[in-house]
């Protein structure tokens, strides 16, 4: 896949060809979204720096800082560079005033450190690629690749020099084999897993309560064996194919409906001008 030139229209910063709008859209990717907290929680001074300063800690403010969080992950795939660079402007200010405290050793350190950025960046990247790969969203590996690549894009947004961001998957997988000697999951991490399968919810959303069970733990079996091995659970090879079997009905089933309900409207958009490109990814006259 390929972008298309923007020409005078601002796509922002991915645009019609890339592989971050084929693939975000997907609504099997919400999975990957919580897989992403999860295994972000796993870096210690990244979970620190969240439940000292974050409402996501707290059980009746939790699911307001989740709908921001799931905002920025809108703006910043489909809005315009004016809309991102607003966004990405309040997220910096607000992450630079921040500070946490490592328990260990009662030594500060800033939020926004670029360790810290940099792993939640991939937590991201890593839970929404390997839950569109093992769903069976189409993708080569190539498209794997300038999908890593892309959101390199989506860390600059955060403060991160893209050049510091690894840019394919091989290089992700290599940042994961040096960081794992350096994490483990705290006791507040243990604690968000818990709050997951039991989640305190808007009595609206209490079927959402309800399901928890089910989706805590398919979520939980898409994790890496060794992140699964960090929160004391199983890392079998059969809760592997079983996820990924779980995965690829649910984005099966997701494909029985029309557009207009299987997409969000930003998700349609993309799709639309996606059609607009020819096999080459190049604008089709109209």
């Amino acid at each position: 896949m390929r972008e298309s030139e923007r020409g005078d229209e601002d796509y922002g910063l991915f645009g019609p060809g890339s592989v971050t709008w084929h693939v975000m859209g997907e609504p099997v990717l919400i999975v990957g979204g919580v897989r992403a907290l999860l295994l972000q929680a796993l870096h210690p001074r990244t979970m620190w720096g969240t439940a000292q300063n974050s409402e996501l800690m707290d059980p009746s403010a939790a699911w307001s800082r989740l709908a921001r969080t799931v905002e920025f992950v809108r703006v910043r795939t489909y809005g315009t560079r004016d809309e991102v660079e607003r966004i990405g402007r309040r997220v910096r200010k607000l992450h630079s005033k921040l500070t946490g405290t490592d328990p260990r050793t009662g030594e500060a350190f800033p939020v926004d450190d670029p360790e810290n950025l940099l792993w939640v960046h991939l937590g991201e990247v890593d839970s929404y690629l390997d839950i569109a790969r093992r769903a069976g969203v189409p993708l080569t590996r190539a498209d794997a690749d300038a999908f890593v690549d892309e959101q390199r894009r989506a860390a600059a947004v955060v403060g991160l020099d893209p050049a510091d961001v690894p840019a394919s998957v091989a290089e992700m997988r290599d940042y994961y084999a040096m960081m794992r000697r350096d994490i483990f999951a705290c006791d507040e991490a243990r604690l968000g897993l818990r709050r997951m399968f039991n989640p305190a919810v808007p009595r609206r959303m209490l079927p959402l309560k309800l399901a928890a069970p089910a989706v805590g733990t398919l979520v939980v079996s898409t994790l890496p064996r060794w992140a699964r091995r960090m929160y004391g659970l199983p890392g079998l090879p059969t809760s592997d194919l079983a996820a990924t079997l779980t995965l690829k009905g649910l984005y099966r089933t997701t494909r029985v409906l029309p557009e207009r309900y299987r997409y969000s409207p930003d998700a349609r958009r993309a799709l639309e001008l996606t059609r607009g490109l020819d096999d080459a990814g190049w604008p089709v006259a109209s």
